[in-house]
C-alpha cells in the first residue's frame, strides 16, 4: 500500500495517446482496395457527409452537382465549383491527389499561377476529415464510376 499511482497513470496516458495516434494513422493508411478512400466504411462515410454539408455543400451543392457552367470561367475569371457526381471529373483523380488538392490547394497540381476559389483546408480540417469527405463523395458514385476510379487508383499505385 502507499505506492504512488503516478507512474501507472503516466504509462496509461502514454499508451492511450499512442493508440489514438495509431487510430488516426490507421484511418489514413488502412489497407483497402481503393487506397486512401474508404467509401464502404459506414462510419467514415457518415462523418464525411456531415463535414461535406458543413464545409463543401455551399459551393459544390448538397447533391454534389456543382455550380452551373462549371467548365467556363465566371465574371471573376475563376472556374465555378465542379460537380462531384458522375458528371464531374473528381473520379478521374486518385484519392491521394484529391486529398492533396483539398488540403493544400489546386495550385499544387495546376501550378502556382492557377487561380481558384477553392480554399485550402490545411489547418481547417483534420486529415481524417478530408479522407472522410472524399470517402463520402466516392460512396455516392454508381458502381461503374467507382470501378473506373478503382482503375485510376490502380494505375497510380503502379507508378
Amino acid at each position: 500500500m502507499g505506492r504512488s499511482t503516478k507512474p501507472r497513470t503516466a504509462l496509461a496516458l502514454t499508451l492511450m495517446a499512442a493508440l489514438l495516434a495509431g487510430g488516426g494513422y490507421w484511418l489514413l493508411h488502412a489497407p483497402a482496395s481503393s487506397g486512401l478512400l474508404r467509401p464502404d466504411d459506414a462510419a467514415v462515410v457518415a462523418r464525411g457527409q456531415a463535414v461535406y454539408v458543413q464545409h463543401c455543400a455551399q459551393c459544390h451543392g448538397t447533391n454534389l452537382a456543382g455550380q452551373a457552367h462549371w467548365r467556363e470561367p465566371g465574371p471573376d475569371g475563376l472556374l465555378p465549383a465542379p460537380p462531384h457526381d458522375r458528371s464531374g471529373h473528381t473520379w478521374h483523380h486518385p484519392g491521394e491527389v484529391l486529398f492533396n488538392i483539398t488540403k493544400y490547394g489546386v495550385q499544387r497540381y495546376a501550378g502556382a499561377d492557377y487561380q481558384s476559389a477553392m480554399p485550402r483546408y490545411e489547418g481547417v480540417l483534420a486529415d481524417e476529415d478530408i479522407v472522410a469527405v472524399l470517402s463520402y463523395i466516392k460512396s455516392t458514385w454508381p458502381p461503374d464510376v467507382r470501378r473506373l476510379h478503382e482503375e485510376v487508383e490502380a494505375s497510380q499505385r503502379k507508378k
